[in-house]
């Protein structure tokens, strides 16, 4: 039995602090919130049977509005949080970024590869589909991740199109993938 899973990029967060690591706490901007409750009725009327998301607050406060209209409550997966890249933030983080890219194995000292992160991915929508099999499951989480997801099952997924995604995005896919 198949699953549609509503990939849901955060809205517009308040951006990580140099020098910091990234912050799991960083609240959406007040033009995040807005386009969160914006985008809720488009999600809500895609009947959704589940809404799980990342931890990190700004992938909450981007479904939380959808799940109210839908009545669901948001769930929270661990699996589902953005990529442990090893970088604080930086002015310059798309040049690793793209290095990342380019080579999907290389992982700094005590993080996470892209390659990683894909299987990751992968494997935390497969445990997704099963549990809510012919449901509808809104998910929220990061760039990246969806970027890394799309990219282990649709051929040409790269690092501009994870660079220019917009916040939010949606993508819909059936689960397994061509079915």
């Amino acid at each position: 039995m198949t699953c549609e899973i509503v990939l849901v990029r955060h809205a517009e967060s308040v951006p990580p602090s140099p020098g910091k690591p990234d912050d799991p706490d960083r609240p959406l901007t007040t033009a995040g919130i807005a386009a969160a409750e914006l985008l809720a009725p488009e999600l809500a009327a895609m009947n959704p049977t589940a809404v799980v998301s990342s931890p990190y607050r700004r992938a909450v406060a981007t479904v939380e509005p959808a799940a109210r209209l839908a009545g669901l409550e948001v769930t929270t997966s661990w699996e589902l949080r953005e990529w442990d890249s090893g970088l604080e933030p930086t002015p310059d983080y798309a040049v690793h970024y793209a290095r990342s890219w380019a080579d999907p194995d290389f992982a700094r000292t005590g993080a996470e590869s892209l390659r990683q992160l894909t299987a990751r991915a992968i494997a935390a929508v497969e445990r997704l589909a099963e549990q809510h099999a012919g449901g509808v499951v809104l998910l929220g989480s990061h760039g990246t991740f969806v970027s890394r997801l799309l990219a282990g099952i649709i051929p040409g997924i790269d690092w501009p199109f994870s660079r220019d995604m917009p916040m939010p995005a949606i993508h819909r896919l059936r689960w397994p993938p061509g079915s």
